[in-house]
């Protein structure tokens, strides 16, 4: 501490000093080079007045000293020169202190040696005639000034900073001897400095600060106690001999266990040998995972290494996942079948045309073969594009919708498909406007339509009821087919899925209808219910609102 006082002082006093010295010259020059420009200014007036009085005998007869005279004729050749003999001069109409005295009766300019050391005032005044008289005057520049002064400059700076570190050893010294006596133990009861009073104070009040902050660490450690114990997530930590120091209820249940298990070996937790390996992997290697099964259940456990060579265990359900990444994979093997079952019978008729193995009478059977199927691939294409649509998008906006107008021109589509098949369609209830989405609510009507004509019975009937109930409106689509047994109910919006799959491909079915209706209410926040009687008839209700 001593030295860096020490430093300091001696820094500072040499920087005040250097600034001193560099201010003072600094003013001194700017004073005397106004002084230096103010005598010139009136030099030149004395002499322009001898001049226009006397012309050149006054000049002849004049000893300028430090004062340079210069007489320019009009046309910029030199006259008299009290340095220079002026018919060895060149012409001086280009000078810019000329020019100016020329132009406006005054001029002035500044000009540098080569070797920047020496400055020359210039100052110039158009006589009667019309010629120009010019005084100049030079003096030293700053730098040059400061080479000049260099022995000098260097001189004071030594003994200054002699002087200075003399005087800075002896102060340094005497702030830093209280310093090395304070009792730290009892820090109020030093005579020091008046301004260490707020250290000491600090000092004294460190042990309480250290008491809060203890306080404080152990609430927080409470609030994390909390936090884990309410986890959905199981948490276990392990120290490096396998040593439980932590677990959670969600890993107490899981592990099925019921009193505290801190401070014991984890072994007698759960016996998993794979659990063991597992531990013994995350301690080599820094980390592992591990799924087990429990119950109807799915975990993932995570372990990680700690810094002290411990061991955290996270426990993740995973069970939703697992269930959303197989229901992923049983789409994707959906699709990939339902797209290959069309593909097969127009890849097999088309190659049976291109063989000539078909009667020419059977041409136009396997032709229309190969439309039907396409027009199938087409509507399962079409239909998984809609299903990706609905479950990919975001808040769509919302409109008044003219729900009856709408349910009318869908009806109006599927007119002559009833007709074809023998069904009637009828639209019953009262005038209603909902607010929805459009797009939405039409594959809602068109869906259930189109399944209630497919799977109705020659004479049969489909019955569009709309009403309003409290502030919900329900749509009902009520048909006379052929049912649904009870045993497919729960899976009936299901992708893909078939109550008779046969007969489903027959008519022309994706098995995505009734999927693209449930995703389509639930993007309007409403219901969907089924009911349903083998031989009767199905009615499904869209509750919105």
């Amino acid at each position: 501490m001593t030295k860096k006082i020490f430093r300091s002082i001696l820094i500072v006093a040499l920087a005040v000093l250097l600034a001193s010295l560099g201010l003072i010259m600094g003013v001194l020059y700017g004073y005397f080079g106004d002084v230096q420009s103010s005598q010139l200014k009136t030099a030149l007036e004395l002499a322009s007045s001898a001049v226009e009085a006397e012309g050149m005998d006054y000049l002849t007869g004049l000893s300028a000293g430090d004062t340079r005279l210069t007489w320019v004729a009009s046309d910029g050749s030199v006259l008299y020169d009290s340095e220079t003999d002026a018919a060895a001069m060149e012409n001086h109409a280009r000078r810019e202190e000329i020019r100016e005295a020329m132009d406006g009766g005054e001029g002035e300019s500044i000009r540098y040696s080569s070797t920047l050391t020496k400055q020359t005032i210039y100052r110039a005044r158009r006589l009667s005639d019309g010629s120009v008289l010019r005084v100049s005057s030079s003096r030293m520049t700053v730098a040059a000034l400061l080479l000049a002064m260099l022995q000098s400059i260097f001189l004071v700076l030594a003994v200054a900073l002699i002087l200075s570190g003399v005087l800075a050893g002896r102060l340094s010294r005497s702030i830093v001897k209280p310093l090395s006596g304070l009792n730290l133990d009892q820090p109020l009861q030093n005579d020091v400095y008046e301004e260490l009073g707020p250290i000491l104070t600090r000092l004294e009040l460190a042990h309480r600060q250290i008491r809060r902050q203890s306080q404080e660490l152990e609430e927080r450690r409470k609030e994390f106690q909390t936090v884990v114990a309410n986890m959905n997530e199981g948490l276990v930590l392990l120290n490096r001999e396998g040593t439980v120091l932590s677990m959670n209820p969600a890993a107490s249940a899981f592990f099925g266990i019921r009193e505290d298990c801190a401070g014991k070996d984890f072994l007698s937790v759960d016996r998993d040998p794979a659990l063991d390996d597992a531990i013994r992997e995350a301690r080599e290697a820094g980390k592992s995972e591990l799924s087990q099964t429990r119950g109807e259940r799915i975990y993932r456990l995570r372990l990680s290494r700690v810094a002290d060579g411990g061991v955290v265990l996270l426990i993740l359900d995973v069970t939703e996942k697992v269930a959303a990444e197989n229901a992923r994979r049983e789409f994707t093997a959906n699709v990939s079948h339902e797209l290959k079952t069309p593909l097969q019978s127009i890849m097999g008729s088309a190659e049976l045309l291109e063989n000539g193995l078909v009667k020419p009478e059977d041409t136009g059977k396997f032709v229309a073969k190969i439309r039907e199927e396409s027009n199938r691939l087409l509507a399962l294409i079409d239909d998984i594009i809609r299903l990706s649509q609905l479950e990919e998008q975001g808040q769509v906006p919302t409109e008044e919708v003219d729900l009856t107008a709408l349910a009318r021109r869908e009806l109006g589509a599927l007119e002559s498909v009833a007709e074809a098949r023998g069904v009637t369609l009828a639209l019953h209830g009262e005038e209603i406007t909902v607010r929805g989405v459009p797009r939405l609510l039409q594959e809602i009507l068109y869906n259930l339509c189109d399944n209630a004509i497919k799977y109705n019975v020659p004479g049969g009937r489909v019955d569009v009821t709309l009403a309003r109930e409290g502030k919900s409106v329900t749509l009902t689509v009520a048909d006379t087919g052929i049912g649904i047994p009870a045993e497919h109910l729960p899976r009936i919006f299901e992708r893909f899925y078939r109550v008779d799959k046969s007969r489903s491909r027959a008519l022309g079915g994706t098995g995505l209808g009734l999927a693209i209706v449930k995703h389509a209410a639930g993007d309007l926040g409403g219901t969907v219910a089924i009911q349903s009687t083998p031989g009767k008839g199905t009615t499904v209700t869209v509750r919105l609102g």
